[in-house]
């Protein structure tokens, strides 16, 4: 299982950029920008990864990405996501970001997407991974800083396929930033949302995603599930789910494989991905392993969370048919190299 979840083509759909940022990157950018850290070596951050809920996590995730503040730094960051990425099967990624943690210490939008999509044309070029970026809007900052921070995106518009919400849920409903979301899609952005895992009012946020935001696409959502009327209405209007299990297991201490068994069965487009793996110590192979161990998820299972982030990522039919034809491609010469 493990040789097949390595060579298995994938899209991966929901992993923040800042989150790939690993160690000993961050301790080369410090010294690279002069900034002293609290940590000054790869493993005394890793062990200072002490947290247990979304809150505890955040305060690690602002608190590392400190040290960008060059658009080379940016290009770096993406580059090494993007490289690992490839080594893991990533075919396609669409790839998040969060400008207000960026401008809010001084650092110019336009460093940061220049720096993050020249990092996406190299990986083209170089690696064959094709990307899209996401921009999204941090949701314990005000709406209006949201409105100010789409429109500094516009002139960078073709760069950006959709449009985000993630940070911390307590208090920041999606119904918060309708009025961005409505403008968002004005300007030809696709939508999706964070609805974290056993956040406050979570069937309440991702009723108001879908009734009054109208997304795309939800981030994690397994809460669904305490609501088959819900779960109806995501199979219904085609919205799929991107969750993360290892971060999953972080912020619930559960993998939440059963869930994802779960909404395989009731027809949910859910799927696999690794959210901030420098953090999680788990990229997106990790992510299949521990449901094939702890799930004990079958390689039909695997496929079928593979083939639904290729079904629910935001490009043309045309150029999914191709993705899916190359996972049904390796998925039969697989099998037909496995001596029994």
């Amino acid at each position: 299982m493990r040789q097949f979840i390595e060579g298995l083509p994938k899209a991966e759909l929901h992993i923040h950029i800042e989150g790939t940022l690993e160690p000993e990157h961050c301790l080369e950018l410090a010294n690279r920008n002069g900034i002293a850290l609290q940590h000054n070596t790869p493993e005394a951050i890793v062990r200072s990864y002490d947290f247990n809920d979304l809150p505890s996590f955040l305060s690690a995730y602002y608190s590392g990405m400190q040290v960008l503040l060059t658009e080379q730094d940016f290009y770096d960051l993406t580059c090494r996501y993007f490289q690992k990425a490839a080594s893991e099967g990533v075919v396609y990624a669409e790839v998040f970001f969060d400008p207000q943690a960026h401008t809010s210490r001084g650092v110019d939008f336009e460093t940061v997407i220049s720096g993050i999509h020249r990092a996406q044309k190299d990986a083209r070029q170089e690696l064959g991974i094709e990307s899209g970026l996401i921009m999204c809007f941090l949701r314990d900052m005000s709406a209006e800083s949201a409105m100010e921070h789409l429109h500094m995106s516009l002139p960078y518009k073709h760069w950006i396929i959709g449009v985000g919400l993630d940070s911390d849920e307590r208090d920041n409903p999606p119904s918060k930033f309708a009025e961005v979301f409505i403008e968002a899609r004005k300007h030809g952005f696709r939508l999706t949302m964070h609805c974290d895992v056993n956040q406050q009012d979570s069937l309440l946020h991702i009723r108001e995603c879908l009734d009054q935001i109208g997304v795309d696409r939800i981030d994690h959502g397994v809460n669904v599930l305490e609501d088959e009327e819900l779960c109806l209405d995501l199979v219904h209007r085609g919205i799929g789910l991107t969750v993360c299990p290892v971060s999953n297991h972080y912020v619930v201490q559960s993998f939440t494989s059963d869930e994802i068994r779960s909404l395989i069965s009731k027809g949910v487009k859910v799927t696999v991905n690794s959210d901030d793996p420098a953090y999680f110590r788990a990229y997106i192979n990790e992510n299949f392993q521990v449901l094939a161990e702890e799930g004990d998820f079958s390689q039909q299972e695997i496929v079928q969370l593979t083939k639904n982030a290729f079904d629910i990522a935001w490009l043309s039919d045309d150029v999914k048919a191709v993705y899916l034809k190359k996972l049904e491609n390796y998925v039969a010469s697989f099998s037909s190299s496995v001596v029994i």
